[in-house]
C-alpha cells in the first residue's frame, strides 16, 4: 500500500469535516501521482500533531522559523512515510525532541486547509495528536525559533484559530 492509499483509507474513515474531508479526496484522486508530495503546485497533504501532556494540561506549540506563528508540530510527508500517521508521529518528534510520543487513538482530531507562500497554493493538513510521556523534555529543533508548553486556556492568546480549533478537538477527544 502506498501513502497515497493509506490517505484515502485515512480520510474515508474520517468522520468529521464531511466538505472539507470530500475536498481532500476529490485532491488525492485529481492527483494520484503527486497529491502526497511538496512538488504538486495545486496543493498537497501535510501531517502534524499537536504535543499535548494532558496530566498537566498543556500543549507543546512551537514558533515556526519561516512564518513567525506559534503552531503545531508538523510538515510534508516523507517518502519512507508508510502512512499519514506515520508521518505525523515523525513530524512531532523530529520537532518536538521528544522520544516516545504515542498517537491519540482514533486517527485524525481535524483537517486544515490553509494557503501557503510559494510555488505551491495551499497546504491540506491532516491533524493528529500526540500524548507526550510523562518525564517529556523538549528540544528546539532547526525548524523553529522557540518550544513552548501552553496551558490549553493560553493558547488562543498566542495562536490562530486553526491551533485553536484542533487544541479544542484534542481535548474533546481526550
Amino acid at each position: 500500500m502506498t501513502l497515497h492509499d493509506d490517505a484515502v483509507l485515512v480520510l474515508k474513515a474520517y468522520e468529521g469535516q464531511p466538505e472539507l474531508r470530500q475536498a481532500y479526496l476529490d485532491h488525492l484522486s485529481a492527483h494520484p501521482e503527486d497529491g502526497m508530495w511538496k512538488a504538486c503546485t495545486d496543493g498537497h497533504l501535510t501531517a502534524s500533531a499537536l504535543v499535548v501532556d494532558p496530566s498537566r494540561g498543556r500543549v507543546l506549540l512551537t514558533l515556526h522559523k519561516k512564518l513567525q506563528m506559534w503552531l503545531q508540530m508538523g510538515g510534508h510527508c516523507e517518502p519512507g512515510d508508510l502512512t499519514l500517521a506515520d508521518a505525523a508521529l515523525r513530524e512531532a518528534t523530529e520537532e518536538s525532541g521528544i522520544p516516545g510520543l504515542t498517537l491519540l487513538p482514533g486517527g485524525p482530531v481535524r483537517l486544515d486547509r490553509h494557503p501557503i507562500p510559494g510555488p505551491c497554493t495551499r497546504h491540506l493538513d491532516t491533524q493528529y495528536a500526540a500524548l507526550a510521556p510523562a518525564d517529556a523534555v523538549a528540544a528546539i529543533s532547526d525548524e523553529s525559533l522557540d518550544l513552548r508548553w501552553f496551558p490549553y486556556d493560553q493558547v488562543a492568546g498566542v495562536a490562530d484559530e486553526s491551533v485553536v480549533r484542533l487544541v479544542e478537538a484534542t481535548r474533546a477527544r481526550l
